[in-house]
């Protein structure tokens, strides 16, 4: 299906559409502001200003030590960027769970500071009074199940989730309660794609997958693996589009080359 590129703003509600007409999805990460811009005039529908940025911009081993600060400094690049795009804003560790004020108080500064559309949380029951609280004052709000990689010293491991069928059973129940509650999609990360389905076709709202199968609403990677910035990252549902680590690599060894070889700058290339 071609790209909507006519769709002036992506929004909510423009998904819900594209989920009714069975037009895929597309979201990918993005955490400054010259990315942002060419994703965007790329037609991505999503923009998701991902905690991943611990990972691929500070270097972090996991999600965690990002900051709600360092969030929102990430979602207002990235906001200035964008004309068509729907930017969603990952909550980071510890600005939602266990305290429903605190969440609303972290989703709320996201919305103010940043100029973002909506937020996105992980969990599903645990998350209950976080995520009412935070819907109750007008945020739209992303649900995220599966792997939920804020909780990877809980699983001790980024396996697959929910191959056994009391977690899988508790994965569907947690879906139908975000869905219910009101939340506008949910990411399932790293499920069987069997599953995932099941829950595509179960749910209204759209189900928007990474590494869930083909037969969800939507796909969402992140960036900086899809182009092969990153290089050791290398999971089975990643597919590589451009391989940039080396290409960028090669460019910046040519241009050390040059100047040190006083190729460059030439007579044409100063004043």
């Amino acid at each position: 299906m071609s790209v909507n590129k006519d769709i002036k703003r992506v929004t909510t509600h423009v998904l819900q559409a594209m989920k009714e007409q069975g037009e895929k999805i597309t979201m990918l990460t993005a955490y400054d502001f010259s990315m942002a811009r060419i994703l965007d005039e790329a037609g991505i529908d999503v923009l998701l200003v991902g905690d991943s940025a611990s990972n691929v911009m500070a270097g972090h081993e996991t999600t965690l030590p990002i900051t709600l600060d360092q969030m929102i400094y990430h979602a207002s690049s990235v906001v200035r960027a964008v004309k068509r795009a729907l930017v969603v804003v990952d909550l980071p560790f510890g600005s939602y769970q266990g305290n429903s004020r605190t969440a609303l108080d972290s989703a709320i500064r996201i919305m103010k500071e940043s100029g973002a559309h909506a937020v996105k949380l992980e969990g599903g029951r645990e998350v209950e009074e976080s995520v009412r609280r935070i819907l109750s004052a007008g945020v739209p709000v992303m649900g995220h199940l599966g792997l939920t990689p804020q909780s990877i010293y809980k699983f001790g491991t980024y396996t697959v989730r929910a191959r056994e069928e009391a977690e899988a059973k508790k994965l569907i129940e947690d879906a139908q309660l975000l869905q219910d509650m009101g939340c506008f999609a949910i990411v399932l990360e790293k499920i069987p794609a069997r599953l995932a389905g099941q829950v595509a076709g179960k749910l209204y709202v759209p189900i928007i997958g990474i590494g869930a199968g083909g037969a969800v609403d939507g796909q969402v990677l992140v960036t900086h693996d899809m182009l092969g910035i990153t290089k050791d990252f290398q999971p089975r549902f990643l597919r590589r589009y451009l391989g940039l680590f080396d290409a960028i690599k090669e460019a910046a060894e040519h241009y050390a080359r040059d100047v040190r070889s006083r190729d460059f700058p030439n007579e044409k290339e100063q004043y």
